[in-house]
């Protein structure tokens, strides 16, 4: 058993530095701060006006650009990724990343549908 554990525990290092497609939306500090309680990026983000509002808190009001995930988590990007996303602000995407603790490196991006 206790060879296992090592195993074990360099799979779970593996799965969380490994590349995932996520889908998510490309949101600000400043408004994913304000619902942070929220259970789900879903019940705070109005699609009609959520692309307005973010680029209004990070163009004019300086707020920095986030990734947000379904559960309404909140992943700060590196330098690349908030370049590659920024043409996606208020938009729901589907990314292909590598996230390593709060951080994700953006690999690829597009707009999902809303539904």
């Amino acid at each position: 058993m206790k060879t296992l554990l090592p195993g074990f525990a360099l799979a779970l290092v593996s799965v969380s530095a490994s590349g995932a497609e996520m889908t998510g939306y490309i949101s600000d500090t400043k408004c994913a701060t304000d619902h942070a309680k929220s259970a789900t990026a879903a019940e705070w983000i109005h699609p009609k006006v959520f692309e307005t509002c973010a680029v209004q808190c990070v163009k004019q009001e300086g707020s920095t650009p986030i990734f947000l995930t379904s559960d309404n988590k909140v992943l700060k990007m590196d330098a690349a990724s908030v370049e590659k996303a920024m043409p996606h602000l208020g938009h729901k995407v589907k990314v292909e990343a590598k996230v390593t603790g709060d951080t994700i490196r953006i690999e690829s991006i597009s707009t999902v549908a809303w539904q």
